[in-house]
C-alpha cells in the first residue's frame, strides 16, 4: 500500500507545499479505500453494496443513497 501511494502521489507530482501534498493524499486515500473491493461484502466496492441493498430494501433509506456518494459533481 505505501509503494502504491507513493507511486500515485510523490512519485509522479510536484508540491509547493506540505498542504498541497496533505490535500492530495487525502484526496488519494478516500478514492482508494471507496473502489477497493472487499471480501466481506462479496467482492463489491462499498459504493455498489449500498445501492445494491438500496434497490432491495429501500425502505431502509431515507434519501437516494446514489445523491450522497461523492464524485465528480459534488
Amino acid at each position: 500500500m505505501n509503494r502504491t501511494i507513493k507511486e500515485a502521489t510523490v512519485g509522479r507530482f510536484h508540491y509547493d507545499s506540505h498542504d498541497q501534498i496533505r490535500t492530495h493524499l487525502a484526496d488519494f486515500i478516500a478514492a482508494h479505500n471507496s473502489a477497493r473491493r472487499l471480501k466481506s461484502l462479496s467482492g463489491l466496492t462499498p459504493c455498489e453494496y449500498v445501492c445494491k441493498v438500496w434497490i432491495s430494501e429501500p425502505d431502509r433509506f431515507i434519501l437516494n443513497p446514489i445523491h450522497q456518494m461523492p464524485g465528480l459533481n459534488t
